[in-house]
C-alpha cells in the first residue's frame, strides 16, 4: 500500500485534503473527496490543538505546498530543518488516502489495516481513525449530548470523587476544576444518564480521559458509548462484572495452557489472576503501563476488540516468567507494580510483536465461555437450592419450636393438676381428720347429755322425795350466766348460718360460670343438698330459739315466785329448791343440744366442703387424663408429620434431580443449535463475499460470471433454509416446559 501512495499522480488526489486530515475525526465515508460543514469545524479544532502539539516550525500546510511544486517526489530533500522522516510522512499521506477512502479499504483490504494499526496510528489521525473503526460518527446519541448536561444525575459524587484520582499527573487534568477535569465530568454524567443500568464504574474514567486526549468532548462521549455497546465494555462495567470473571477464566485457562510452570508457581502462592489482571481488562493496560505504550495497545484494541489484552497480557507473563517463578505473593506484587511498568519505557513495539506469536484460538475461547456459563449457572442454581432448605429449615425450627412450647404448656398443665391433686388429697385429709375429731366429740356430749338427763332424774325422784326446797341466791346468778351463754351461742349459730349461706350463694355463683353441663348437674346435686342440710339447720335453730324462749318464760315465772318469798323471810321451802334445780337442768340440758346441734351443724358443713373437694378432684383426675390422651396424640401426629416431611423431601429431591438434568439436556441441546446456526450464518457471509468478489472478477475479466453467481445464490438460500429450520427448533426448544 505504501508503493501505491507514494506516487505523484496519488500526491495530486491527497494534497488538496492532507492539511484537513491530518487530525481531524470528521471525513464522510458517502463522499471521500469532500467534506462535510461538522467535519470541516471538527478539523478546524483537532488543527488548532495540534498547533499546540507541534513544536516545529515548518507545518504541513507548507510541506503540501512544497510537493505541489516539485510534483516528481513525495518530500523535498532539502528541508533540512523538518521534525518528519521520509517514513513518517509516507505513513501521513498514507493514512490521509486511508481516511479519504475508509469504507473501500476497509472493505476490501481489512488484513492490510490491520498491520498498519498494529505499528501505531499517527498521532494526528488517531482521533479521525477511532472514530472510524468504532463507526461513531453522525450518532443520533451526539445530540442529546446537550441536553444530558442540563440533567442531574446520582452518579455525580461518585464522579466528582474519582475525577482527581484520574491522570493525576497529565497536565490536562491535574489541576483542580481545570478544563479537562470539567470535560471528564459531562462525558461521564452524560453517559450515567444514558445507561441507568451500569451508570458509573470507577476505572471507565480512564479511557473516557484518554479519548478526551484526542478529540472533542461530544466526539469522545459517541465513541465510548460504541466503545461500552460493542466492545464488551459495558458487560464488564455492569454491576455484576460477570464478563470481567469470564475474562479471568479464559486468561487464567490460556495461562495453564501455554505457561503451565508459572501456572503452577500462581496455584502454590494463592496468586489469582484477578490480583493483577483485572485492571488490564477494565482500564486496557491504561492504569498499569505509561501512556504512550498503552495508547498503542488502546490503538489495536479499538480495531480487534478485547483479543490484544488477552495477548498483551500472556506476552508480559511470558516475558517476566523466570523473574516471577523465583518471587513470593507479595514480591510478585511488587514486581507486577513498580518491575514490569518500567520495561517497556522504549516502546511496546517488542510486547506487541511478542503478543501476536501467542496462541490465540478463538473457538477455544468459545467452548471456555461455555463452560464458565455452565459452572456459574450451576453455581446459581446451588444458591438457590441452599435458600430454599435454608427457608424450609427455618420454617421447620418455627414448627418444632410452636410444637415444644405447646408440650410444654400441657406438661405444665398436667403438674400443675397433679399439684393441685396433690393438695385437694392433703385437704380431704385434713377434712376426715376434723370430721373424726367432731364426731368423737359429739360421742362425748351426747354422753354428757345422757349424764344430764340421769342427773335430771335423780334430782325429780329426789324433789318428789323430800318436797319442793328454796333456791338460793347464788343459784339464780348462776341461771342468769348459763342463760347469757345460750344467748350468745345463739348469736354465733346465727352468725354460722349466714356464714353458711354467704358459702352456698358463692357456690351458686361459681356454679353459673362452669360451662360444662355434667358439672353443672353436679353443683346442682350438690347445692339442693346442701339447702337440704341449711333447712334442717334452721329447724333445728328455731326449735332451740323455741326452748330459749320457754326457758325464758319459766325464769320469769321462776323470778316472780321467788321475788315475794325472799321478801317475806327467811323460810325457803324444800319444793322451790327442787324446782331451781330443775330449771337448772333443763337449761344445762338446752344448752348441750345447742352444743349438739351446732356439733352436727359443723360436721354436715365439713362433709358438704369433703363431698365438694372430691368432685373437685374427681374432676382434675378427669382433665388430667384428658391432657394426658391430648400430649399422646400430639407426640404421635408429631412422629407422623416428621415421616411424611421426610418423605416429601425424598420425592422433592428426586424432582428436582430429574428436573435439573432435563433443563441442562435443554440448554446443551440450545447451545449446540445456537452454535450450528452461527456457523451458518458465517457460512452465508462468506458465500456472499465469494459472489461479490465473483462479480467483481466477471467484471474485470469481462467474463460470463452469471452461472457461478446463481450458484452461490442456490447456495444461500439453501443455507438460509437450514438458519430458519435451527431457529424453529431453538424456539421450539426455549419453549419446552421445565421443572423448577
Amino acid at each position: 500500500m505504501a508503493s501505491q501512495v507514494a506516487t505523484p499522480t496519488s500526491l495530486q488526489t491527497t494534497a488538496a485534503s492532507s492539511s484537513t486530515s491530518l487530525s481531524s475525526p470528521g471525513l464522510s465515508p458517502s463522499s471521500p473527496a469532500r467534506l462535510s460543514p461538522d467535519e470541516m469545524e471538527l478539523l478546524a479544532k483537532l488543527e488548532e490543538q495540534n498547533r499546540l502539539l507541534e513544536t516545529d516550525s515548518k507545518s504541513l500546510r507548507s510541506m503540501n505546498g512544497s510537493r505541489r511544486n516539485s510534483g516528481s517526489s513525495l518530500v523535498s530533500s532539502s528541508s533540512a530543518s523538518s521534525n518528519l522522516s521520509h517514513l513518517e510522512e509516507d505513513s501521513w499521506i498514507m493514512w490521509g488516502r486511508i481516511v479519504n477512502e475508509w469504507e473501500e479499504v476497509r472493505k476490501k483490504k481489512e488484513k492490510q489495516l490491520k498491520d498498519l494499526v498494529r505499528r501505531g496510528i499517527p498521532h494526528h489521525f488517531r482521533a479521525i481513525v477511532w472514530q472510524l473503526l468504532c463507526s461513531a460518527q453522525n450518532m443520533p446519541i451526539k445530540d442529546q449530548y446537550s441536553d444530558l448536561l442540563k440533567m442531574t444525575s446520582p452518579c455525580e459524587k461518585l464522579i466528582r470523587r474519582d475525577i482527581a484520582r484520574t491522570y493525576p499527573e497529565h497536565e490536562f487534568f491535574k489541576e483542580k476544576d481545570s478544563l479537562g477535569q470539567e470535560v471528564l465530568f459531562n462525558v461521564m454524567k452524560a453517559y450515567s444518564l444514558v445507561d441507568r443500568e451500569v451508570g458509573y464504574c470507577q476505572g471507565s474514567a480512564f479511557i473516557v480521559g484518554l479519548l478526551l486526549m484526542q478529540m472533542p468532548e461530544e466526539e469522545a462521549f459517541c465513541v465510548f458509548f460504541k466503545l461500552m455497546q460493542e466492545y464488551r465494555l459495558r458487560e464488564l462495567f455492569k454491576p455484576s462484572m460477570a464478563e470481567l470473571g469470564l475474562c479471568m477464566y479464559q486468561f487464567e485457562s490460556m495461562i495453564q495452557e501455554q505457561l503451565p510452570e508459572l501456572y503452577v508457581h500462581f496455584q502454590a502462592q494463592s496468586f489469582h489472576t484477578s490480583m493483577y489482571a483485572s485492571s488490564w481488562f477494565l482500564t486496557i493496560f491504561l492504569t498499569s503501563f505509561p501512556l504512550p505504550f498503552a495508547t498503542r495497545i488502546f490503538d489495536i484494541f479499538m480495531c480487534e476488540g478485547l483479543e490484544i489484552v488477552f495477548r498483551v497480557g500472556l506476552a508480559i507473563l511470558q516475558m517476566n516468567q523466570a523473574e516471577l517463578i523465583q518471587l513470593d505473593m507479595e514480591g510478585m506484587l511488587q514486581h507486577f507494580q513498580r518491575v514490569i511498568p518500567h520495561q517497556f519505557d522504549s516502546g511496546p513495539d517488542k510486547v506487541i510483536q511478542a503478543a501476536y506469536q501467542v496462541k490465540y484460538n478463538a473457538k477455544k475461547m468459545k467452548k471456555l465461555e461455555k463452560e464458565y456459563t455452565t459452572i456459574k449457572t450451576k453455581e446459581l442454581e446451588e444458591q438457590v437450592e441452599i435458600k430454599r432448605l435454608r427457608t424450609e429449615n427455618r420454617l421447620l425450627k418455627q414448627r418444632i419450636d410452636t410444637l415444644e412450647k405447646e408440650s410444654a404448656s400441657l406438661a405444665d398443665r398436667l403438674i400443675q393438676g397433679q399439684v393441685t391433686r396433690a393438695q385437694e388429697a392433703e385437704e380431704n385429709y385434713l377434712v376426715k381428720r376434723e370430721v373424726a375429731t367432731l364426731k368423737q366429740q359429739c360421742e362425748e356430749a351426747s354422753a354428757q347429755l345422757e349424764q344430764a338427763k340421769k342427773t335430771i332424774r335423780q334430782l325429780q325422784q329426789q324433789s318428789q322425795a323430800k318436797g319442793p326446797s328454796q333456791f338460793s341466791e347464788e343459784s339464780v346468778l348462776q341461771l342468769e350466766r348459763e342463760l347469757v351463754q345460750a344467748r350468745l351461742k345463739d348469736a354465733e349459730s346465727q352468725c354460722a348460718l349466714k356464714e353458711m349461706q354467704d358459702k352456698i350463694l358463692e357456690m351458686e355463683k361459681r356454679n353459673s360460670s362452669l360451662p360444662d353441663d355434667t358439672n353443672v348437674a353436679r353443683l346442682q346435686e350438690e347445692l339442693i343438698g346442701v339447702k337440704l342440710r341449711e333447712a334442717e339447720a334452721v329447724t333445728g335453730l328455731k326449735e332451740l330459739k323455741q326452748q330459749v324462749r320457754n326457758l325464758e318464760e319459766h325464769w320469769q315465772r321462776h323470778l316472780a315466785r321467788t321475788a315475794g318469798r325472799w321478801k317475806d323471810g327467811p323460810k325457803r321451802n324444800t319444793l322451790s329448791e327442787l324446782q331451781d334445780e330443775l330449771m337448772s337442768v333443763r337449761l344445762r340440758e338446752a344448752e348441750a343440744q345447742a352444743e349438739l346441734r351446732e356439733t352436727r351443724q359443723r360436721m354436715l358443713e365439713l362433709e358438704t366442703q369433703n363431698q365438694i373437694h372430691s368432685n373437685q378432684l374427681r374432676r382434675a383426675e378427669q382433665e388430667s387424663r384428658c391432657l394426658q390422651e391430648r400430649v399422646q396424640a400430639l407426640t404421635s401426629q408429631n412422629k407422623d408429620m416428621h415421616v411424611q416431611l421426610q418423605e416429601i423431601k425424598r420425592k422433592q429431591a428426586e424432582i428436582e434431580c430429574k428436573s435439573k438434568e432435563e433443563v441442562m439436556a435443554v440448554r446443551l441441546r440450545e447451545a449446540d443449535n445456537i452454535a450450528a446456526m452461527a456457523e451458518l450464518q458465517q457460512h452465508i457471509s462468506e458465500l456472499e463475499i465469494q459472489k461479490e468478489e465473483g462479480k467483481v472478477q466477471g467484471q474485470l475479466n469481462h467474463t460470463d460470471s452469471s452461472q457461478y453467481i446463481r450458484d452461490l445464490k442456490d447456495q444461500i438460500e439453501e443455507l438460509k433454509h437450514e438458519v430458519l429450520l435451527k431457529n424453529r427448533s431453538v424456539n421450539y426448544t426455549q419453549r419446552l416446559p421445565v421443572w423448577r
